[in-house]
């Protein structure tokens, strides 16, 4: 079952190894996001249905999963950087999904509510904490079309790349001149081999 913002913001001060404002902005986009969807045990009962894309790697995105119970190593946790703080929420049992941003508003709201707090970051932990969702989030209702490779749970044959001979999982090869290839080696490569 969901528990008290206190509760997760103990939780969230453990993993992430401090508690910030973005920790706070984290759960209550996930505490949100869950009231919306109507979900009540998303670590539980209702953990199968849900699949969350996060839009930063930042601090938030640390403590929506705290909410959630998505993890990337589950597949139920997705990372689109975008750089913006954001995620949505996708009930895949009623295929309908809500996405929250972080509205900018916030912050100034922050100091105008507590100008006598100096920490930028004090501010914000306080007003997070009592603001309404309203004047925390924009919402939108969006539809998240998944393929089964992307669902929690897939499970297929891994194919190995014909450049490196890398394995590769969840159909994430590129074919090329009929012969799979793993992203790095069609050419989406992060790193540099020395």
């Amino acid at each position: 079952m969901l528990k008290t913002l206190p509760e997760y913001e103990l939780l969230a001060a453990e993993a992430h190894g401090h508690l910030c404002a973005g920790q706070i902005l984290g759960l209550r986009m996930g505490l949100y996001g869950m009231t919306l969807l109507g979900l009540e045990d998303p670590s539980g009962a209702d953990r199968k249905r849900l699949v969350t894309f996060v839009e930063i790697d930042r601090c938030a995105t640390d403590a929506i999963p705290i909410v959630t119970g998505c993890r990337l190593g589950k597949r139920a946790l997705k990372f689109r950087d975008f750089g913006k703080v954001a995620a949505t929420f996708c009930d895949m049992r009623d295929n309908r999904a809500v996405r929250l941003v972080a509205r900018e508003s916030s912050k100034q709201r922050a100091r105008e509510l507590y100008p006598e707090i100096a920490s930028k970051n004090q501010q914000q932990m306080r007003a997070y904490r009592e603001l309404a969702d309203e004047e925390l989030f924009e919402t939108q209702w969006v539809r998240v079309s998944l393929g089964p490779e992307d669902m929690p749970g897939y499970k297929a044959p891994r194919v190995i790349c014909a450049q490196c001979g890398e394995g590769i999982s969840f159909k994430r090869e590129v074919v090329r001149a009929g012969r799979p290839l793993c992203r790095a080696c069609a050419g989406e490569r992060y790193y540099e081999p020395l």
